[in-house]
């Protein structure tokens, strides 16, 4: 899109404060944003460097298991606007029931890695797919044993099929800002 979607307006917030405030809410827990610090050290969010410059996602996920102490780990894209806290509760609950390295939801498309929850002891296997040279999230995660949530399940948190609609144009963030002021008018 030519410029840093975690800074978009959304709903009168920034993306990635929308996303935080969205994943705190859901998790009770303040959310570590990987990223510049200083950048968004002015929007009052905690953010470490990523230790994987240039990696892409897969390296945001690497850095972020990294710097958890937490078993259980809840990675989401800031660019996703439709993501509910229902949704994200509900992913939480179900992975503190899981014996898996990862809870991927799945779409028509395939996996939706950018909001999945994750084991703390998947880290070691992430961080050897990048050591290989791989960048694309699903081959990272190939090394896991992952728990696909199917679409029959997600689609009870998400009726118009929007849950994972990220945004990757200015048509995507014009569509989203519309919906989204929609959903706030009395």
């Amino acid at each position: 899109m030519g410029t840093n979607k975690a800074l978009l307006e959304l709903g009168g917030m920034p993306l990635v404060v929308r996303t935080a405030h969205l994943v705190e809410s859901a998790s009770g827990t303040k959310p570590t944003i990987v990223g510049s610090p200083e950048i968004y050290a002015r929007l009052r969010l905690h953010a470490i460097r990523d230790d994987w410059p240039g990696a892409g996602p897969l390296g945001g996920i690497a850095t972020a298991l990294r710097a958890s102490e937490s078993p259980w780990n809840l990675i989401v894209a800031c660019d996703l606007p439709y993501l509910t806290k229902a949704w994200l509760e509900h992913l939480i609950h179900r992975a503190k029931r899981s014996h898996a390295d990862a809870l991927v939801p799945l779409n028509d498309a395939g996996a939706e890695p950018l909001c999945a929850i994750y084991n703390k002891s998947s880290e070691s296997a992430i961080w050897l797919a990048l050591d290989r040279g791989v960048r694309k999230v699903t081959d990272g995660l190939a090394g896991l044993r992952a728990e696909h949530i199917e679409p029959r399940e997600w689609k009870a948190f998400d009726s118009e099929g929007l849950l994972f609609k990220n945004m990757n144009s200015t048509a995507d963030y014009e569509e989203a800002k519309v919906r989204i002021g929609a959903r706030s008018k009395p």
